[in-house]
């Protein structure tokens, strides 16, 4: 899989903004210039593997969280995300998003089921239709 450099960039901004930190001042952290800050965010420049690490440092977060769009095995990262966008909800906010979760779960698991059934349709019209 192929790293999702705007995903990449997305999140960087996001979590240098949720730090209340400048481009500038993540900059002078990793001891980069501002505009290589802004090119990773825009998704047009590509950090290293030793300014990934500087990067996620500065922003107290983890590499996982920076590049999960691109990780195949990202569950722990998304778990977290989910925890930090409803952490400000009030109570009836939460009740709302964990009906609403249970629903698209249900949804999700219902449709994979579907999708296996139409693939094994699919495989039986293709044999008989071989047999013909």
């Amino acid at each position: 899989m192929v790293v999702d450099n705007r995903a990449m960039g997305r999140r960087i901004k996001s979590a240098r903004q949720r730090a209340s930190m400048s481009q500038e001042h993540l900059a002078e952290l990793v001891n980069l210039s501002t505009v290589h800050i802004s090119n990773m965010e825009s998704g047009s420049g590509t950090p290293s593997l030793n300014t990934l690490v500087n990067i996620a440092n500065a922003l107290a977060v983890s590499t996982d969280d920076i590049l999960c769009d691109s990780i195949l095995c990202a569950k722990p990262a998304f778990e977290k995300e989910i925890l930090e966008t409803t952490k400000d909800c009030n109570d009836y906010e939460i009740r709302v998003l964990s009906y609403m979760i249970k629903a698209a779960k249900a949804a999700l698991r219902e449709d994979k089921d579907f999708r296996q059934k139409m693939k094994e349709y699919e495989e039986l019209k293709k044999a008989a239709s071989r047999s013909v």
